[in-house]
């Protein structure tokens, strides 16, 4: 059963992240679409909703010639439309820790040919898989010449360009100058912020934006070794491929960005790195959307008001956050973190870091597979959830499971709940953080069930319906102000 509101609040808002769940149907046209589909969103009174295109089609409706809902997630032989586009991105940018270098092996990655690929992205985004790999490059090479003093050579490397005359010859046709002009056009930049081993960039936000809500969850969380959160910043250890160091993110109110500081040993894979603190600190959030839905309930209006700018703390990494969310089952959040310390001490690799706080790199799922049981269970977990994290680790290194933000959340929490020793609690808590679902809910979270009245898990459930399609955001001001 749909929600009308809740779906036709996910239409208006064409947040791609509901692509495939659901269908519209509008009856002053007689057509069916896809919730991001580019058209002006016909009105409320016009719209009928279906959970799937046969559906709508039985109920007289005929599909959409701009949107085409049969290349929707889900309803086709391959994952089509706009979560190709959004992967494609992604690919892009972790392509520079893979070393993937041409757009057929990426093309490869989604069972597509190139030709496929391109035909998807230029429907999809209007340029060719080409064009949109470019202006990425191009737009992470201009902020790098305009807030670091990274040598031009290390900024055409670290776009992702193989030379430094390519990357020349692109920025003079692009924007009609050298880029030695935009350096000398640039801000001079505060030595102690772009020191001969950091530099700092800035990563934008829609305000409001509650950082002291982010640093408080995500502190009490922190892996030991592998993360340090003050009063005012997050700082944690990074490995990505084959590159290794260190991040301390503070917000910059004045501005409403977060300001990255980054080892210049990260700067090979500097796309990789922001993207995935744009999901680690939930940057592409609407405060203003989820707010106008969620305060229409008396229960969280007064939450919304004292903690604007709530967001979902994301993962930087899946599979790390899969295995503290299963030491974390039927414990508490500190005892948790306490585990979490000893797994990554354990398993991960020491780490020389200029803040002391940060000793280790977060434990590879490739070794934690290589580990017996005895080896984890020497830690003081339990057998249990022992043979649970070995087999999480196996997935993932098989690339069986993928536990990232464009991941398909369904088919991902399937995957999840068939692993031994993960229930339902875990899995939707990976879909809030790892998958970043806006509307994932674990119906059986005992805060959450006991402040809706002491209700059982099914009526929780129930419950939660009046705040699709945000209910993640809804669990986090229950968590934060009413647990």
């Amino acid at each position: 059963m749909i929600d009308r509101d809740s779906a036709y609040l996910a239409l208006t808002s064409r947040d791609a992240r509901f692509d495939g769940v659901f269908f519209v149907g509008v009856t002053s046209t007689g057509i069916y679409c896809r919730p991001i589909c580019p058209v002006k969103a016909p009105q409320a009174a016009n719209c009928l909703f279906f959970a799937n295109a046969e559906a709508a089609e039985k109920s007289g409706f005929r599909p959409c010639l701009r949107c085409r809902p049969e290349l929707a997630p889900g309803n086709a032989p391959v994952d089509h439309g706009q979560r190709i586009a959004e992967r494609l991105m992604q690919q892009i940018d972790e392509g520079l820790i893979e070393q993937i270098e041409s757009l057929e092996e990426i093309a490869a990655r989604f069972d597509l040919s190139l030709r496929q690929l391109r035909r998807i992205v230029q429907k999809e985004l209007g340029v060719s898989p080409q064009e949109l790999r470019q202006t990425r490059r191009l737009l992470l090479a201009k902020q790098l010449l305009s807030e670091t003093r990274l040598p031009v050579t290390e900024i055409a490397f670290a776009s992702g360009f193989s030379s430094l005359r390519r990357f020349n010859d692109a920025f003079s046709s692009q924007y009609r100058m050298p880029p030695s002009r935009l350096r000398k056009e640039g801000t001079e930049k505060d030595s102690d912020m772009n020191n001969s081993d950091t530099s700092v960039l800035q990563l934008g936000y829609r305000p409001p934006y509650d950082w002291q809500a982010m640093l408080d969850f995500l502190r009490v969380r922190a892996l030991q070794g592998v993360e340090y959160v003050d009063t005012d910043s997050y700082s944690r250890t990074v490995r990505l491929g084959q590159h290794c160091g260190w991040i301390q993110v503070r917000q910059k109110t004045a501005k409403n960005m977060l300001q990255v500081e980054f080892s210049h040993s990260l700067t090979p894979v500097l796309p990789a790195l922001l993207r995935r603190l744009r999901n680690l600190f939930d940057l592409s959030a609407r405060p203003d959307l989820i707010a106008a839905h969620l305060g229409q309930d008396p229960l969280l209006q007064p939450s919304l008001q004292a903690y604007p700018g709530l967001r979902v703390p994301g993962a930087f990494d899946g599979f790390e956050m899969a295995v503290r969310a299963i030491l974390g089952q039927q414990i508490t959040v500190k005892a948790a973190a306490t585990l979490g310390g000893r797994f990554a001490t354990a398993f991960g690799d020491p780490f020389d870091c200029p803040l002391p706080q940060l000793t280790h790199l977060s434990p590879l799922a490739e070794r934690v597979a290589e580990c017996s049981i005895d080896d984890i269970a020497s830690l003081g977990i339990v057998s249990a959830r022992t043979r649970c994290i070995l087999a999480l680790a196996v997935a993932c290194t098989q690339g069986t499971l993928k536990l990232d933000a464009v991941s398909q959340p369904d088919k991902t929490v399937t995957q999840l709940l068939a692993l031994p020793g993960i229930g339902d609690w875990t899995a939707q808590y990976l879909s809030m953080r790892a998958l970043r679902w806006p509307d994932a809910f674990p119906a059986g979270d005992i805060v959450v069930r006991n402040n809706l009245g002491r209700i059982d898990a099914k009526e929780a459930e129930k419950r939660s319906q009046a705040w699709r399609p945000w209910r993640s955001y809804a669990v986090m001001h229950i968590w934060k102000s009413l647990g």
